[in-house]
Order: C-alpha cells, then sequence, then structure tokens
C-alpha cells in the first residue's frame, strides 16, 4: 500500500493525548480528522496490524476488544439507542487508506444504505 511512516503509529507513540477520546493498554479512540457523519470514530489497535488475513488467537483478542470498546464509546457519545454503524476495510479494493487496522463507528444521523458497491 504505502511506505510512508504510519500516522496511526504515530499518533499512538505520541505524548499529546488531546484527540484521544478513549486509551487502554490494547486500543485508542480518536475523532476521524474527515468525518463522514456526526459521530466518526476510529478504533485503532495500539500493535501496528496491516492485515486481517494474519491469523492468530491475539489478533482475535484485539478485535473482540475492538468490538466492545465500540458499544462503550457508542454510549459515551449518545448513539447507543439511536443506531450507529460499525465499518473495517480491508485493502485498497475496500478503500482502506491506512494500513493498521481500524474500525470506523459512524453515528448521530440516519445512515443511508450500504448497497453502493
Amino acid at each position: 500500500m504505502q511506505n510512508k511512516p504510519c500516522i496511526f503509529c504515530n499518533i499512538i507513540k505520541s505524548q499529546d493525548s488531546s484527540s484521544i477520546i478513549l486509551r487502554d493498554d490494547r486500543i485508542i479512540v480518536i475523532r476521524d480528522l474527515y468525518p463522514k457523519a456526526p459521530i466518526h470514530l476510529l478504533i485503532i489497535p495500539n500493535k501496528h496490524i496491516s492485515s486481517l488475513s494474519i491469523k492468530s488467537d491475539e489478533l482475535s483478542k484485539i478485535l473482540g476488544h475492538m468490538f466492545t470498546t465500540a458499544g462503550q464509546v457508542a454510549t459515551t457519545e449518545g448513539v447507543d439507542q439511536s443506531g450507529y454503524r460499525l465499518i473495517v476495510n480491508q485493502g485498497l479494493d475496500a478503500g482502506q487508506e491506512i494500513e493498521h487496522l481500524h474500525m470506523h463507528l459512524l453515528g448521530g444521523t440516519r445512515l443511508g444504505p450500504m448497497n453502493q458497491a
């Protein structure tokens, strides 16, 4: 994909926590700089994982934690009852722009259908 330094790894290593909504030993949650909905968060593993193709117990645990965290931040952001969308893009054809596993949480408005392939 790209040979530039990973922007998410730089955010994770940064001491500036102003853009971080939640941080724990496995993930961080930040607001997307280019939101596609009133609520647009990124849930990012602290460990650089470039692909969902990597099969490991560690990846399974991180993915589970990402989904659990999504539910928690949806509650904090006030979209847990009205609804929200979780998206993981894998690879260029899916629109993945940063080669570091991450999940988008979108909400705060009625989202359109997902049939626009």
